[in-house]
């Protein structure tokens, strides 16, 4: 397959990528199934005597046309916009459409407070961590993916601690290297970066046997999750670290949107980005572990200490693409994620997740992407609708699926969701181990940065340190702080934080339990 072939195509044809994605539909002012999905199945073709053919031609005709008017109008009713289907229509578009579950309440009313506690009694009641997944065998995963496993190889460098490899180069050396990468095209920040690549990039190219390599690299690390948990404070931390360096800008977000062609979640699918285009956004931590070529003519690395990290706090938990690009025949449930194909690759990555208490993360995620009209009570009207939501999605369907279900997710106006950590985590430990995972809460960064600090120090296996540098990375200011907008609004109402603790408390007591850390169970923040 080639690369312009990787780029435009889906898997499978577009009327089966069309049979997959969750339709919400409204007769009549009688909402269906919110998780209900639209199907249009073709018939086997059969003989057709000649009695009667004409008639039958016309019925079909009739029948087809039909058909086609019901799905045009059914996208319609998704998106409110007549310019096609969304990705991710608005959570609000879903206001009368909903199908609420046995203890459905009035959510204009923040106080009905015996209502939605009834929800989350029934919501804990079906939580059950059962056994793991079913893993995905590797051709599988190299079938729906086959030009991402012929681009990577299966060994790398020897006597270098980063995963990297040299890939020989075929294109004209005079001619630009990244005039295709998307990520240039659709960002002016990123061109700045890329330009400085470009005029670097023929010097970096190694000579052998009449042939040009050029070194390519992976992450030795990723920081996966999670949103509003700290990631930001510990990646810019981490870059002032002399042998860590760091794709040319935070939030490639590869793994689960930019590989699926989604580069804002409201804008649908663009043109899928290649593992090419990935591959160059560690370009120029490559050409550091490299060195010098005009001195070191032999092409082995200068600098074979220097690891790279890559940090999308989307890679943790974000599969909803899945049902877009994947048969849906494992009832509900993805039937690869994104970790499979991680492990498939880098079977000895490591990975940093920072977590915090989730009522408070949930709160700091609506501040912070919320556009307007925020408050209190607006975040316990939104609350208590995705609630419901999900207490919906239980009532058929399994946890497991209904955390990794595309169309809740896109439904809930807050993110419930990525707050369920431990459902994140246990299925990463199904192809990763515990020693592959260092997993730390953004209270204990917040009260003592050098003892978090020294935690990923070790973890990532780095060198001492001077007493200036390890200062200068412990001391500075605490990044990606709350707006002072956002902090005027105050603090959730109480009754929330009560609703959301109670939520949460199995997880959280799961989570615990797993990592054997009753920190991570979030008891004394209940108290305030």
């Amino acid at each position: 397959m080639t690369q312009m072939d990787y780029k435009y195509s889906l898997l499978g044809s577009a009327v089966d990528e069309y049979r997959k994605r969750p339709l919400l539909l409204q007769v009549d002012d009688t909402p269906m199934n919110l998780f209900a999905v639209l199907e249009v199945k073709r018939e086997p073709p059969r003989r057709w005597s000649t009695l009667g053919c004409f008639r039958k031609i016309r019925l079909y005709s009739f029948l087809f046309g039909l058909a086609v008017m019901f799905l045009i109008m059914a996208s319609y009713i998704l998106t409110g916009d007549k310019k096609g289907l969304l990705l991710t229509p608005s959570p609000y578009h879903f206001s009368s459409l909903v199908s609420p579950g046995p203890f459905s309440f009035n959510l204009s009313s923040v106080k009905d407070y015996a209502h939605i506690k009834l929800v989350v009694k029934s919501i804990t009641s079906k939580v059950e961590f059962g056994s793991s997944r079913q893993l995905p065998e590797l051709k599988a995963l190299v079938t729906s993916e086959p030009h991402m496993f012929s681009a990577i190889p299966r060994t790398f460098l020897p006597g270098v601690k980063n995963p990297c490899w040299y890939e020989e180069y075929t294109g004209n050396i005079t001619s630009d290297p990244y005039r295709t990468n998307l990520y240039a095209r659709y960002s002016r920040r990123f061109r700045t970066v890329f330009q400085h690549l470009r005029n670097t990039f023929r010097e970096h190219l190694h000579h052998r046997d009449g042939k040009l390599y050029r070194m390519r690299c992976l992450p030795y690390f990723y920081i996966i999750g999670q949103p509003k948990c700290g990631t930001t404070d510990l990646y810019d931390r981490l870059r002032l670290h002399p042998d860590v360096k760091f794709t040319t800008f935070k939030e490639p977000h590869w793994w689960t949107r930019k590989r699926f062609g989604i580069i804002r979640l409201s804008e649908g699918f663009h043109d899928r980005y290649p593992v090419e285009d990935y591959l160059d956004l560690f370009d120029q931590a490559a050409y550091q572990i490299q060195g010098n070529l005009t001195v070191n003519t032999s092409g082995s690395p200068s600098d074979p200490d220097i690891i790279i990290g890559e940090a999308s706090a989307s890679t943790m938990w974000d599969n909803n693409a899945w049902v877009y690009f994947y048969d849906n025949t494992t009832e509900g449930e993805p039937p690869f994620l994104i970790q499979d194909f991680v492990h498939a690759l880098q079977p000895d990555a490591r990975f940093i997740i920072m977590l915090r208490d989730p009522v408070e993360r949930l709160y700091s995620d609506y501040l912070y992407f919320g556009i307007s009209n925020k408050s209190a009570e607006d975040f316990h009207e939104k609350v208590s609708e995705s609630l419901q939501l999900f207490e919906g999605c239980l009532a058929e369907y399994t946890m497991r699926s209904c955390v990794y279900n595309t169309t809740i997710n896109n439904a809930m106006p807050v993110r419930l969701q990525v707050g369920l950590y431990i459902v994140y985590l246990m299925d990463w430990l199904t192809v990763f181990s515990r020693e592959q995972i260092l997993v730390l809460r953004l209270e204990d960064h917040a009260s003592n940065r050098k003892y978090t600090m020294h935690k990923v120090f070790d973890f990532l296996h780095l060198g001492p340190l001077t007493k200036e540098k390890e200062s200068e990375i412990t001391r500075s200011p605490a990044s990606n702080t709350r707006r002072p907008a956002d902090k005027n609004l105050g603090p959730m109402l109480h009754i929330t934080k009560e609703i959301l603790r109670d939520f949460y408390m199995p997880f959280n007591e799961k989570l615990a339990k797993v990592l054997r850390n009753d920190s991570f169970f979030w008891q004394n923040n209940s108290k305030h």
